[in-house]
């Protein structure tokens, strides 16, 4: 029989894409370039048809204009299972840009079925696919544009009991992270909505759920500056104390879209 902890990821991984500040730090010509590419990658015919049935409550278009990715940039997307937002930043950054797929072991395991078929026939020949432990992540230095955490910066604070997923540093990872962007590099992080206060392990582990709080504390503990927020994702209705995989709110939980950046100055 499965455990409740392994259960819990491979639904986790199938929400991540296994099967209100400025738009953007970038200029406003930046940005106009960035909103044809961002059409264009949600168009594009040959995405996969699960896919295109997520965008509907995803709004990809909203939060790849919120990121301000556009042609030939480099990007992260951090936990990426499945890589649902893999693919398409994938398509925006184009065959000049790149795009690192990380996933750390238990991600890259439960995820494998999502994986293989993503990258089959090396049919997005400008994502890397890195997997390792954080402690493990090399990344160069003043090499990324930007990074994504979608639906996972909780599962930095996930210990189940079963020792399935193994206990991770957030704090070591947003190091990793700041050193890896260029100086005006921007890190997004969209996850579910938790009720502030409470032990943050303990919330994860029972509702896959974050205090916002506890996010931004991290990243100015980190060195970033929190840079924009959105509430394209609110769901006012979601009272944050329900298991994010209920049917009852599952793909409508209220979700915070927070933009830190690493300033120019650093």
């Amino acid at each position: 029989m499965k455990s409740k902890s392994i259960v819990a990821l491979g639904l986790l991984l199938n929400l991540t894409g296994l099967t209100a500040g400025a738009a953007s730090p970038a200029s406003d010509a930046a940005s106009v370039r960035a909103s044809g590419a961002v059409a264009s990658a949600i168009a594009d015919p040959d995405r996969p048809s699960k896919d295109r049935e997520q965008d509907s409550h995803r709004k990809p278009a909203e939060i790849l204009e919120f990121v301000g990715v556009g042609r030939d940039m480099h990007v992260m997307d951090v936990f990426s299972a499945g890589g649902y937002y893999t693919e398409l930043l994938a398509r925006v950054v184009g065959p000049a840009g790149k795009v690192i797929a990380y996933n750390n072991p238990p991600y890259a395991k439960f995820a494998e079925q999502g994986i293989a078929a993503r990258y089959a026939g090396d049919r997005l020949p400008n994502v890397q696919q890195v997997t390792s432990a954080i402690e493990e992540l090399e990344l160069v230095p003043a090499s990324l544009d930007a990074a994504v955490f979608i639906m996972s910066y909780h599962d930095l604070y996930w210990r189940p009991a079963d020792g399935s997923w193994p206990p991770t540093d957030a704090a070591q990872l947003l190091g990793k992270l700041h050193a890896a962007l260029k100086p005006g590099g921007v890190i997004v992080v969209q996850d579910h909505v938790a009720t502030a206060g409470g032990d943050t392990a303990a919330v994860v582990d029972k509702l896959h759920r974050i205090d916002p709080a506890v996010v931004k504390a991290d990243f100015t503990k980190a060195g970033f500056t929190l840079d924009g927020e959105s509430d394209v994702l609110a769901h006012p209705h979601d009272a944050h104390t329900t298991l994010v995989f209920d049917e009852a709110i599952r793909g409508k939980t209220d979700q915070f879209v927070f933009r830190f950046l690493k300033t120019a100055t650093e």
